[in-house]
């Protein structure tokens, strides 16, 4: 090859690079794994400093951003009525079952990642809602998902929207709607890999797994769960024999081929699921915290397996559970992998680390500041330093490693539950009333 010829070639490459860099596409981004490695992403910022731009968001929605190439992607619902305020932190009482009677508007949105203007916004649906939901909950609490082609944007009981880039409305889906536990509402994200989209619907009436192909919404597979409500988000595995489908769940967590046939399962989660599980150097992390179980589990899953694998009494791991924790697992945050820990981030305000290979625990709980301080939030990782978002709108800044080092809070001012996106060396941060765009040098 002549070095003209050489050259290019590496400038393509560097091209390619950079362009998947700056696309995060889904809940947690590329392999839902919440990790950026930019030099030029901020690590300081507040209400007026390194803000790009913020816009004004219509309605109320805690799904995260989505950003591929200058665009950026966005789902909420605005209300014809009046709209309660959530307040901060866990607390009972917060379920609101009885229905507004006032017209919502569900839509989707499309801004420039560079001005945050808006380029279009679409009704996906409109009328009296099907459901109530917890007031910490919203109607557009799941993450859409794109393909660089298309964005797929699910809102629970209203249905599944399939959008081009121009923003014309390409298919659309509905199962009848179902209950969710307590009337708290829906909130998993839908999963996408080449060309099928997987959604779980764990709920108190008909659960089910189902795969559409994206480019149309044509049902490929469906598969009932013995599940009652859960709210996590399925997880596309890629280990070296085979590529799964992990869905989490109360009573099994369970594996499937990209068909839809059942690979494993195992049980002993707690008797709430939220978190998203990750995976890391070949092991696949599940866990789940619920906070009023004795039972708030860490497993670490090796590749290969079949069957029911689930522990026996009194065991700590088997063929295909490298290790377990029993006590370790989040409740609301999913955990962050990265440089070989595997990060904890409690709704309370504390923060565990663990050694991702073993489960030895690297450091306890360490509180993030003395005052009461809420997560929802998942935490993220940009060039060696551990980022969360508290419901206050505060970003605490750790060193990532073996020793607990808090370095920093950067401040917004104002609650958020929504997972930030990151996109080259832009962060974006929804808020209750505001996407903010951060960048170094504004």
């Amino acid at each position: 090859m002549s070095a003209l010829l050489l050259l290019m070639a590496l400038f393509a490459g560097a091209v390619l690079a950079a362009e998947s860099e700056a696309n995060w596409p889904q809940f947690r981004g590329p392999g839902g794994s919440g990790i950026a490695e930019n030099p030029h992403l901020p690590e300081r910022w507040s209400t007026n400093e390194n803000v790009a731009w913020k816009a004004e968001v219509p309605g109320r929605g805690w799904s995260s951003p989505i950003v591929w190439g200058e665009r950026v992607f966005l789902t909420t619902v605005m209300s014809e009525g009046e709209v309660e305020l959530p307040k901060k932190g866990l607390y009972f009482g917060g379920e609101r079952k009885e229905v507004s009677p006032a017209t919502h508007h569900w839509l989707v949105l499309c801004l420039d990642l560079k001005s945050g203007h808006e380029l279009w916004r679409r009704e996906a649906y409109h009328g009296q809602p099907p459901n109530g939901l917890h007031v910490k909950n919203t109607y557009a609490s799941a993450t859409p998902v794109t393909d660089g082609q298309r964005v797929y944007a699910y809102f629970g009981n209203v249905g599944l929207f399939c959008y081009d880039f121009s923003g014309r409305l390409l298919w659309s889906t509905n199962w009848p709607p179902v209950k969710m536990r307590n009337g708290w509402g829906a909130a998993a994200s839908p999963a996408l890999h080449q060309g099928r989209l997987f959604l779980v619907n764990d709920n108190e009436e008909n659960s089910f797994a189902v795969a559409l192909e994206a480019k149309t919404g044509r049902p490929l597979w469906r598969a009932e769960r013995d599940e009652k409500s859960n709210w996590s988000t399925p997880f596309v595995w890629q280990n070296r024999q085979r590529t799964e489908l992990i869905t989490a769940g109360t009573k099994k967590v369970r594996s499937y081929d990209l068909d839809g046939k059942l690979l494993w399962e195992f049980g002993g989660m707690s008797s709430i699921m939220i978190p998203t599980p990750v995976a890391q150097s070949d092991l696949l992390y599940v866990s789940s915290g619920y906070v009023g179980d004795k039972v708030r589990p860490v497993f670490a899953i090796r590749p290969g397996a079949s069957g029911d694998i689930s522990l026996k009494p009194g065991e700590t791991n088997n063929e295909f559970i490298a290790w377990y924790q029993p006590t370790a697992g989040p409740y609301n945050p999913s955990p962050l992998l990265y440089e070989g820990y595997f990060y904890v981030l409690y709704d309370f305000g504390f923060l565990a680390c663990y050694d991702a290979r073993t489960g030895r625990q690297v450091y306890e709980k360490q509180r993030v500041r003395p005052e009461p301080t809420a997560f929802t939030a998942s935490p993220w990782a940009v060039n060696g330093q551990i980022f969360a978002l508290s419901e206050d709108g505060d970003t605490f800044v750790f060193q990532a490693g073996p020793e607990y080092r808090l370095l920093r809070t950067n401040s917004l001012g104002e609650m958020s539950l929504a997972t930030p996106a990151l996109a080259g060396d832009r962060l974006l941060i929804r808020t209750l009333s505001k996407l903010y765009c951060l960048k170094n040098g504004q």
